[in-house]
């Protein structure tokens, strides 16, 4: 066998191990990412699942409404800087903020973070958008944009699923009434 023949094996033999590494590189890189996802999942649903979380959201839904009727309201709640009973604001828009930006930058699937959490998110940026509006106006016009664009991707999902996206072909279970 010539030179010349060894020296080509040689190559397609390097060749294939280079591209061997970068194929095993890339699985590597996904299963990473798919890490990542699972990690960022969690830390949403940790964080709505915890005490504070629900007393600031109940608040949110069941108290801040009324609240808002005054109209120097707005106002005092951001000028005291979410102090006391309306640090949970911060709290909640904080996490839709994170979780905004998770999906935008591709850490989170919008798909599955608006199967998860679209209803709460809408529900949350309807009731707290007269604060982030005042906000704006005043302060820094930039708050919250993720926040923002989660409500929005959450809102056309709502509006393309409203009955929720259960699979096509896949029998009902049957719903049994109070007995």
């Amino acid at each position: 066998m010539s030179a010349e023949w060894v020296t080509a094996i040689a190559t397609a033999g390097t060749f294939i191990v280079i591209a061997a590494s970068a194929i095993a590189a890339l699985l590597q890189l996904r299963h990473m990412r798919s890490g990542n996802q699972i990690a960022a999942y969690n830390e949403c649903r940790e964080t709505m699942e915890s005490a504070d979380f629900r007393r600031a959201l109940q608040f949110i839904r069941r108290e801040l409404p009324d609240r808002l009727r005054d109209p120097g309201s707005v106002e005092h709640i951001v000028r005291d800087r979410f102090q006391e009973e309306y640090s949970g604001i911060r709290m909640v828009a904080n996490l839709f903020e994170s979780m905004g930006l998770f999906v935008k930058s591709g850490m989170m699937e919008e798909k599955i973070a608006c199967e998860l959490w679209s209803g709460i998110v809408v529900d949350c940026w309807e009731l707290l958008s007269p604060i982030i509006a005042f906000i704006r106006a005043q302060a820094d016009p930039g708050i919250w944009v993720n926040f923002e664009y989660m409500a929005a991707i959450s809102n056309r999902y709502n509006h393309q699923f409203p009955q929720g996206e259960y699979p096509a072909g896949v029998e009902r279970m049957p719903l049994k009434g109070p007995v």
